[in-house]
């Protein structure tokens, strides 16, 4: 049985969750449904998907096969013939003909790097997994599947042929360049985490406690940034009408500077600290925001507390958190795996990792390379002790 290709559909999902809508100011505030179901939908936080079957298609047989019977109803169209065109196009006795090799060359130009780049993350892990003996098996990647359908409270069928029709992944390359990966990380990096009680009441607060309703402007030049606080503060009700001119931020630009309500220990201290002091219809400072860009707050209010006892929810937020952690390790794994890595990427002429420069040698022999797999390493009951 190949791997990849068989996965279960028919589970009937029990639980819901729900999504709302995210800002980059205010990344990691929203509820722990909207937490749950983008760590969910990413797979993983370290966005291993590989896209390598689309090579697959640039080398497929020209064999009878069903993908290339024509579907019922449609003109029959004359098989491929054996040659090195790809297309010909005749007009008035003049005909043009487009060699094989240009459309290879132009497919792998348009994606080649992006296809490449998740083959060399795909193949980082595979050896990682190699060399840590873990195996995933193919019941882990369907059991996987169906919990994460269920975490929507769909069908698996249903999952999959939203995921197919909306971002066009079909269910083989799921189960094998996005649950694999993700599995062979979270082995790799281990389960083992610690949620003390300031955890908790953190993600409490965050996830229910009061939110601070803000409009922003968002500026990347400090001098700028300066003129427009000096007309916002002194008068506060032309902050709409600023915000539309001024900010940078598309997504709150177009809404006068509206943005989702900031929550404590949402992701940036500097802000969240900001939005808190106000009292509503008072300006901010100009907070730095990153690298180069500054801001300007505008309250227009606070939110309620939504629970007002974490023993409410506390076996919830237990669960969100150990996920949490899990994926935060997984991450910081994934970095460290490719920078211990020796990549030579002769598609770009990069090399990247764990490189080892020796001054007037050449590059060392590959005596120890081998082709990546086309399809999932085979899998195997893990072996680990």
């Amino acid at each position: 049985m190949s791997e990849g290709n068989h996965v279960a559909r028919d589970a009937a999902p029990d639980e819901s969750s729900t999504t709302e809508s995210a800002h980059p100011l205010v990344n990691g505030s929203s509820a722990f449904q909207t937490r749950k179901a983008l760590l969910i939908a990413a797979g993983t936080a370290v966005c291993v998907l590989v896209a390598g079957l689309a090579f697959q298609a640039f080398t497929s047989s020209s064999s009878g096969t069903a993908a290339e019977r024509p579907a019922a109803g449609r003109a029959q169209v004359a098989p491929r013939p054996k040659s090195t065109a790809a297309a010909s196009i005749t007009r008035d006795g003049r005909t043009i003909t487009i060699p094989l090799k240009d459309l290879y060359e132009r497919c792998a130009m348009r994606v080649g790097n992006e296809v490449l780049d998740s083959m060399i993350n795909r193949a980082v892990i595979q050896l990682a997994c190699e060399g840590a003996g873990v195996v995933i098996s193919e019941k882990e990647v369907e059991q996987e599947i169906i919990r994460i359908a269920k975490q929507f409270n769909i069908p698996v069928a249903t999952w999959l042929q939203m995921l197919q029709s909306e971002r066009n992944i079909t269910p083989e390359q799921y189960s094998t360049d996005v649950i694999w990966p993700m599995l062979a990380l979270k082995k790799l990096a281990g389960d083992n985490v610690e949620v003390t009680e300031e955890d908790m009441h953190k993600a409490f607060i965050r996830n229910f406690g009061p939110r601070a309703e803000v409009k922003m402007i968002m500026m990347d030049n400090h001098r700028r940034a300066n003129d427009v606080w000096q007309k916002a503060s002194l008068n506060p009700n032309d902050f709409d009408r600023l915000a539309r001119e001024h900010s940078i931020d598309t997504n709150s630009r177009a809404m006068n500077g509206a943005v989702p309500p900031i929550a404590r220990y949402s992701g940036n201290p500097k802000i969240e600290q900001a939005a808190f002091n106000l009292k509503p219809g008072e300006i901010s400072g100009i907070i730095q925001y990153g690298s180069g860009s500054f801001v300007i707050l505008k309250c227009e209010g606070f939110t309620e507390q939504i629970v007002q006892n974490i023993e409410e929810v506390r076996e919830q937020l237990h669960t969100d958190l150990v996920e949490e952690k899990v994926q935060e390790g997984v991450a910081n794994l994934f970095e460290d795996l490719k920078k211990t890595s020796t990549v030579h990427n002769f598609w770009n002429h990069t090399s990247t990792g764990n490189l080892k420069q020796v001054s007037g040698q050449a590059q060392p022999g590959f005596n120890n390379v081998r082709p990546a797999a086309a399809t999932r390493p085979a899998t195997r009951t893990q072996t680990r002790r």
